[in-house]
């Protein structure tokens, strides 16, 4: 039984990571359940699958033909037990781990023995999700990036006690989806997340510390260093919110002064500044 083949997906969380899963999964051939709560979030979410997709014919990259098979492949609902008889289950709700704990110990309790238990989170020791459950051999970190269906990168994290043939499987998984899976340890904010969020936060203090102008900092980071997208762009991108959540689990998990989150960024999210999703971050956005 464990050794079967996955071919059914649920995702939880219809956010921008979860919708993104379900594209590139459902791309793939993968029949896909994408639960959430919330109703509104799941409308949101085939909107934007919806406009993807279109862009997607546009530029040549699919057919409408492709595109009714991918819409045909995602089902949307508010009910947990939609995903029980999965093979594989990626969670992708909001980065709270007592959040994340109460939902694993219900999936853990609720869906077949052989299913594998999967965090795309970002910053939470995948050992410490896995240890409310009774699976810990079956339960991994897929930290898919942002946007999902650009980057090709998943970041597959293994616990302490991820067996190799779940971290196999999610090998095969992710490389079906188009993606290049690199298997890293379990350690706070693993590699991606640990490095860029230093990276960010370093930037936050030349700036508050006058050494150069926002644009400066972001402009020398990309002409220099060849990053697509500065450091700055990138903190208004994800939401400063998270970002300064991001370096706090830092800072606690390692509990290293070299984590501590720049005034600044404290500030800006006391003062509502959280980026592109408020209209105004580091840089300011005219609201869609």
């Amino acid at each position: 039984m464990r050794g079967a083949t996955i071919k059914n997906i649920g995702v939880v969380g219809a956010g921008i990571m979860g919708h993104g899963i379900a594209i590139v999964a459902a791309r793939s051939g993968y029949k896909v359940n994408l639960v959430d709560i919330n109703e509104d979030y799941l409308k949101e979410a085939v909107s934007k699958i919806d406009r993807f997709l279109d862009k997607s014919i546009e530029k040549g990259k699919m057919t409408d033909g492709d595109k009714k098979k991918v819409l045909a492949s995602i089902k949307t609902t508010t009910r947990y037990e939609d995903v029980y008889h999965d093979d594989l289950v990626i969670e992708a709700i909001t980065e709270d781990v007592k959040k994340k704990k109460d939902l694993f110990r219900l999936l853990d309790k609720n869906c077949k023995e052989e299913t594998i238990l999967a965090s795309n989170t970002s910053t939470i020791p995948i050992t410490d999700l896995a240890s409310v459950t009774n699976r810990p051999d079956r339960f991994i970190g897929m930290h898919f990036m942002n946007p999902v269906p650009m980057i090709n990168l998943v970041e597959v994290v293994k616990g302490l006690k991820t067996s190799e043939e779940t971290i196999d499987k999610i090998r095969e998984v992710s490389v079906k989806m188009g993606k290049t899976p690199i298997v890293v340890n379990d350690s706070p904010g693993f590699v991606s997340t640990r490095l860029i969020f230093m990276l960010i936060n370093e930037a936050i203090f030349c700036v508050q510390e006058g050494v150069a102008s926002v644009e400066s900092v972001d402009n020398i980071m990309k002409l220099g260093m060849n990053h697509p997208m500065g450091p700055l762009e990138i903190a208004d991108l994800v939401g400063l919110d998270t970002a300064l959540n991001i370096l706090s689990v830092l800072y606690e998990g390692y509990n290293d002064p070299k984590y501590r989150p720049c005034l600044l960024l404290k500030k800006m999210v006391q003062a509502g500044y959280l980026g592109r999703k408020t209209g105004r971050g580091f840089y300011e956005y005219k609201k869609e």
